[in-house]
């Protein structure tokens, strides 16, 4: 009995996904929706049906994918009954305006044809986060460095860290645009402004928790400050810095969507905004989306990074 209630739970995302399918043809269109070219949202369905089976293959020679599977398979199924409804809601009937709601076909049918445009826009969007990521990243594990480390640096420092930190990145737009020769420029000293911030507070925060017994002992044995510095204070404060990378990467996709849609030309948060000026909602919740995996993908592999850094702590925090 407990075998068949097993295997029932791992079909139930290919009974969810089967019915999603017989819905969608089986009852009529209300005719207002306007049609895609394909039933883009059928094989969007039939995808995720497919990767499924495949990945049920492979988890009956790995324990722990076969592990993951039977966990994950009810919230699988509730995600594709959920998309059968919105599909029902939007497509069949009218009961939400079609204007704020388009299909799931049209929204999937954007992924897919607009595929090369967005993955254009989505490489730019990249190279403005990294490179104001890394700046603002690498600025503030220096500040912070300083700030706990160094009581003098600390003593005129902190104040204006505490004054100008809180501030919300977005209220510096009109000033970074002036300032800046370019957009480009702008937006970067922004993205890197939001990362700054959590970074530097929390570095600052780790290192000052450090021990002193473990300086005074580390000096008795001769160690130089740099040695201090790199073997006592950073590994001490690494908890706390990866907490900062974490609030600053959350700072940055928010940042990114502001500055994007000030005078950019590309970009997803450019996309999403365009999309809206011409009334295309299936576009807006396509970039929607993107930026929702991107986010998602990167907060994963940097748990995953911490996890592999920290492996006393690894699970303490979980994502």
């Amino acid at each position: 009995m407990k075998k068949l209630i097993k295997l029932l739970r791992l079909l139930l995302p290919l009974i969810a996904a089967a019915l999603t399918v017989i819905t969608y043809y089986v009852i009529p269109d209300s005719g207002k929706q306007k049609p895609t070219e394909h039933p883009y949202f059928v094989y969007t369905v039939a995808a995720a049906a497919a990767v499924y089976i495949i990945l049920g293959i492979i988890s009956a020679f790995n324990k722990n994918l076969k592990k993951y599977i039977f966990e994950q398979a009810p919230f699988i199924t509730g995600t594709v009954l959920f998309l059968m409804i919105l599909n029902v809601v939007t497509t069949k009937t009218e009961l939400l305006p079609i204007l704020y709601f388009p299909s799931p076909d049209k929204v999937t049918g954007i992924l897919i044809e607009q595929r090369v445009s967005l993955l254009q826009n989505l490489g730019s969007s990249l190279g403005l986060l990294v490179t104001g990521f890394a700046a603002g990243g690498s600025v503030g594990f220096l500040t912070g460095l300083a700030l706990g480390y160094n009581k003098k640096v600390g003593y005129w420092l902190n104040p204006v860290t505490k004054f100008i930190g809180p501030i919300p990145t977005t209220a510096w737009i009109p000033l970074a645009l002036s300032v800046f020769p370019t957009t480009q420029g702008a937006n970067i000293f922004l993205i890197a402004f939001a990362v700054w911030f959590p970074v530097t507070l929390m570095t600052s925060s780790g290192i000052q928790s450090t021990s002193q017994v473990h300086f005074e002992v580390s000096s008795t044995l001769g160690a130089s400050t740099l040695y201090r510095i790199i073997h006592v204070a950073i590994p001490n404060a690494m908890p706390s810095i990866f907490l900062g990378i974490f609030y600053g990467t959350v700072s940055s996709f928010a940042t990114l969507m502001a500055v994007e849609m000030n005078g950019n030309s590309s970009g997803i948060g450019w996309y999403i905004n365009w999309q809206k000026q011409v009334m295309m909602y299936d576009g807006v919740y396509a970039g929607l989306i993107i930026i929702a995996f991107l986010c998602t993908l990167i907060l994963t592999v940097l748990f995953k990074v911490r996890d592999r850094v920290l492996i006393w702590q690894k699970g303490v925090i979980k994502w």
